[in-house]
């Protein structure tokens, strides 16, 4: 049986900005075979919508707490969200 598609709305909070967080992002979850989106946001802040098996999803939520090297993530705030559109791929989107 195949293992269920779960689909996240994720915000990161901290120095996540101007360290490559979002290319960072975009190469681990499509290295965890996941689909959706990482962008920038106006507050300072990172947005992502991930979605894939419920497994790759955790991997990806344990991995954003790190972020890449430059990066200090002081807080990650999920939510579990009903995907709207069929995503395939993930990119970096504005």
């Amino acid at each position: 049986m195949a293992e269920a598609r779960k689909s996240v709305r994720v915000r990161i909070i901290g120095r996540v900005q101007g360290v490559s967080f979002r290319v960072w992002a975009r190469d681990e979850a499509q290295g965890l075979g996941l689909a959706g989106w990482v962008r920038n946001e106006a507050d300072g802040s990172v947005s992502a919508l991930i979605i894939g098996p419920e497994a790759a999803v955790a991997t990806m939520l344990e991995r954003l707490h790190q972020g890449p090297p430059a990066a200090r993530v002081s807080q990650v705030v999920a939510e579990n969200v009903e995907a709207a559109e069929n995503i395939n791929g993930f990119r970096i989107t504005r």
